[in-house]
């Protein structure tokens, strides 16, 4: 009998068909480029803001300004790069074997086939990076000797004029200005505003550093500003201003906030002040040293000349009261009396020879004046004009003269010249050789050639008859 269990729940149906064979899976082909392009996708896609901690190596900055290096711990290493723009922007300069936590993507440089990270930013794991900055640019400048004792200038006792590099805004400036001027009333301040904080505030103080320098006159200059946080003080820390410091020409004090901030401009300095206001204390210090002395040695110069008047008085009573100088004062006024009498003779007598010397001079001038040699030009030139005026009018008259004599004479000559009896009408007639005046018909014969000179021209004639012409 069949159990009741071993019926099936459904009623038997046809026998199914066996499956068919599986199909052959389709193989696609990539090329390196574009699994390169799918992996960057994935990676660029998920790790969009990575915080990764490390050992940095490798550190090198390219001409170009962009960063490369290796971000490794003790068991993996990755590559990394930072583009020029975020550089600009670190507090610090990474180099290798320092600990730092960086921000930024991961990345994949498609011609190697390597996947890095894009950095963004980086700051010192335990110290900050303003400290850290600090003490890699104080560790190099003091390398160069920027901090040496030996390269420190002492103020000037008394300067001439006193430069300031600071804020108008802040309470540094009033403080120094205060300051001075209640110490010092006739200082002579050369200020120049600049920024002292934010962006672009540690190139101004340089520059304001170099143009108060360069002022003739001064001989010290205060930097400085008020009290803050690190990063308000941070222009002060800055390698332009340390070496704009360390190049000035002259004693520079570096004032820079409260007595416990510190920054690398008070290291490269000539002198540190603790606050802006004693600063201005320690430039005018040489000129209350100098007043205080000159007190001190005049109290000691009039107390030893009382002393010495004393003494002297003590003497001179004591002197007096002696027999062998009885009558003293009367023989001292007598004596008086001859040196009064005596210098007034000899000052007659100078002033007698001074003023013979006077007329003698006065004399030997006038009597060399005569001799001057401008003077005698003068005479010579007017001597010369006269001369000069009467040889043109003798040269007149004398042509006046020699012209109506020629003039005569020309109409004299006028008067007997052939040639105005010519001009009358009358003719001369001449033989053919034209050397010799026909005077009479007979001395020539038929055919014989003559010439006829009239008034104007000649005529070349032949004799045909007596007579008679052709």
């Amino acid at each position: 009998m069949t159990d009741l269990f071993d019926l099936p729940f459904e009623p038997p149906g046809p026998e199914p068909e066996p499956d068919p064979a599986p199909a052959e899976p389709v193989r696609r082909v990539w090329t390196v480029s574009e699994l390169t392009a799918a992996i960057r996708e994935m990676l660029e896609t998920r790790f969009t803001e990575i915080w990764l901690e490390g050992e940095l190596s490798n550190c090198r900055v390219w001409n170009t300004g962009h960063l490369y290096f290796t971000i490794k711990d003790a068991g993996a290493q990755i590559r990394a790069v930072m583009w020029r723009s975020a550089v600009r922007a670190l507090r610090f300069a990474p180099e290798d074997g320092l600990q730092v936590v960086a921000c930024g993507r991961v990345g994949v440089y498609d011609a190697k086939g390597e996947y890095q990270l894009v950095c963004e930013h980086m700051e010192p794991l335990g110290a900050g990076a303003l400290q850290l900055a600090f003490e890699q640019l104080k560790k190099r400048l003091s390398a160069e000797g920027l901090f040496a004792p030996e390269r420190k200038r002492p103020l000037p006792a008394l300067p001439r004029a006193i430069g300031i590099v600071t804020s108008l805004d802040g309470a540094a400036i009033r403080d120094i200005v205060t300051v001075i001027f209640r110490r010092y009333p006739n200082a002579h301040l050369i200020i120049r505003p600049s920024r002292v904080q934010g962006e672009g505030a540690a190139a101004d103080v340089a520059r304001g550093l170099q143009e108060v320098a360069a002022v003739p006159g001064v001989d010290v200059i205060i930097v400085g500003r008020g009290g803050g946080s690190i990063e308000d003080l941070w222009a002060f820390n800055e390698e332009v201003v340390a070496r704009a410091i360390a190049k000035s020409p002259v004693p520079v004090i570096s004032a820079v906030g409260h007595e416990t901030d510190v920054t690398i401009a008070d290291f490269v300095a000539d002198l540190r002040a603790p606050t802006p206001s004693a600063a201005a204390e320690m430039v005018v210090a040489g000129q209350e040293e100098f007043r205080a002395r000159i007190d001190r040695l005049a109290g000691r110069a009039a107390a030893a000349a009382t002393r010495r008047v004393e003494r002297l008085r003590a003497l001179t009573h004591r002197l007096s009261g002696r027999p062998g100088l009885a009558g003293f004062p009367g023989r001292v006024a007598l004596g008086g009396r001859h040196v009064a009498e005596v210098t007034h003779a000899l000052g007659r007598a100078g002033r007698a020879l001074v003023a013979a010397r006077e007329r003698r001079y006065h004399e030997l001038r006038l009597a060399l004046e005569t001799y001057d040699l401008r003077r005698q030009i003068g005479t010579v030139r007017t001597r010369l004009a006269r001369v000069d005026a009467a040889l043109r009018a003798a040269a007149v008259r004398s042509h006046t003269r020699a012209d109506g004599r020629f003039r005569g004479q020309a109409a004299r000559l006028e008067s007997l010249s052939p040639l105005a009896v010519l001009g009358r009408g009358y003719a001369v007639c001449w033989d053919q050789t034209r050397t010799r005046i026909v005077r009479d018909a007979s001395a020539v014969r038929e055919g014989d050639g003559v010439r006829v000179t009239l008034h104007r021209g000649e005529l070349e004639c032949r004799v045909g008859r007596a007579g008679g012409r052709e």
